[in-house]
Formats: structure tokens, sequence, C-alpha cells
């Protein structure tokens, strides 16, 4: 197969999955590890794809976030191991925000297990998974439905969140700064966030490793706003200065 076939493959291959290792690829066309290295740098450069360590995944933008069902199925493994690590810290009869996201989604499927929880979740994707568990009280807030990921924002929203003191906040992130910013992609659902934060007792920012050095143009504050992070993978040095200035419980999973 020429390069040019090969790289429109690989293209479609992150398309149709939102992620595809290295030595998937290696498999898949029967190439070397450092052939598919320099096809995946190229690509990268023309902004096909996004270069991870160890894959690619689909380009991020810094004006729109990835589309939903793509995120879905990218980092499965390691958001579940995120997710489990979370749910262990959560007791039975808890009280909870669970954010939008596809990682707190996972949280969410990590919890069918535990009993009677009160769930407060503005992600009607969450709210459809735990209504079968008949002990969990839940309540779903108001607002507009984001068709493209069932992400309830808004006035109504904020209004309805800021009526509770909750013990947890579950909270997903599109990107972390360098320098420890929290950054989103839509400032609606940026004050959906603060709000959560403002009314949890303690704050858990879940996230895969590819969240680190990712750009998204709204600010939602630094890390002095948490109070555990979950992650899969140690986070950049610049990252952990911040962590330990701000005393962040950092949980690798």
């Amino acid at each position: 197969m020429k390069q040019t076939q090969r790289h429109e493959s690989i293209i479609d291959l992150v398309r149709k999955h939102g992620y595809v290792s290295t030595e998937e690829l290696v498999e898949h066309f029967s190439v070397s590890p450092q052939t598919i290295r320099r096809d995946l740098n190229e690509l990268a450069d023309q902004n096909k794809i996004q270069r991870h360590h160890g894959g690619a995944a689909l380009p991020s933008s810094s004006a729109v976030n990835a589309a939903y069902h793509d995120r879905k199925v990218m980092w499965l493994a390691e958001k579940a191991r995120i997710a489990e690590r979370v749910a262990a810290h959560i007791p039975d009869g808890a009280t909870l925000f669970i954010d939008i996201g596809t990682t707190p989604e996972a949280v969410a499927h990590a919890l069918l297990n535990h009993k009677n929880l009160r769930v407060v979740t503005n992600n009607l994707n969450v709210a459809t998974l735990l209504t079968g568990k008949p002990d969990f009280r839940l309540i779903l807030a108001g607002g507009e439905v984001r068709s493209r990921d069932g992400g309830i924002i808004g006035e109504a929203t904020l209004d309805f969140i800021s009526q509770f003191r909750l013990d947890y906040g579950i909270l997903g992130i599109s990107g972390i700064d360098m320098d420890g910013s929290l950054l989103e992609f839509d400032y609606h659902e940026v004050r959906t966030k603060r709000a959560i934060i403002e009314n949890s007792r303690s704050v858990m920012l879940v996230t895969d490793h590819s969240k680190f050095g990712r750009n998204a143009m709204v600010n939602l504050g630094n890390m002095g706003l948490i109070d555990y992070l979950f992650t899969d993978e140690e986070p950049p040095a610049s990252v952990m200065s911040i962590i330990k200035q701000y005393d962040v419980k950092l949980e690798l999973c």
C-alpha cells in the first residue's frame, strides 16, 4: 500500500474508532512501528489527527469539542479505571452531583453497585443510566438540553443546582493547560461547573491523560477549585507543581 493510501486509511480508522493504538496500526497494515510513527507524525503536522503517546485520536480544536460519540469510545479502559477508583471513595447513602461528560458518565456506571445514593445531575445520559436503580434518589436539573451530548445547561440549571448542598461533586473537564488552568469549550457549561463546585463539600475532577495540554477557550479556574484529581497517568511536571501548590489529592488509576 502506498503511503498516501495508508494515510487515508489511518484517518478513516481514527474517525471510526475515535482512538487507535500504534500496535493496532502496525498489525493492521503489516508495517514496522517506525513507519507508523512516521505516518502519525506527518498526519499530526497536517492537523488530520491528534498524536498521543502510543497512538492517535481525532484532532482537537480550541473552539469546538470533538463529537460526543467520538469521545464516548476514546480511552474506554482508562475511564473505567478512573471511575472504579472514584466509586471506591463514595460511601453508600452519599449525596453527589454528576457533571456533563463521558468520564463522569463512566463514574455513574461504576456506582451502580452502590446503595441509597442521592444524585443530582445535569447529564441526561447519567439520568437514563441511573433510573434502573430503585434505591437511588435521582434528581434531574432543569434547563436547555444540548442535543449533541445530553448535557443540560442555562440559567434554570444554575438556579436549580444552587438549591443543593451535597457531599461530592464529580466533574469532567475538556482541557488542562500546562499552568494548571481548567478549560472548557462552552461558557454556559463553565458556569454550571462553578455552581457544582460551590455547592459540593468535596470536588472530584475526573479526566484521562489526553486532557493535559489540551486547549479550550473558556477558563474555569485553577486547581485550587478541586479537592481530588483522578487520572490514569502522572500529569506533566508543570501541572504537578500546581497540584502540590494547592494540595490537591492526586489519584493515579
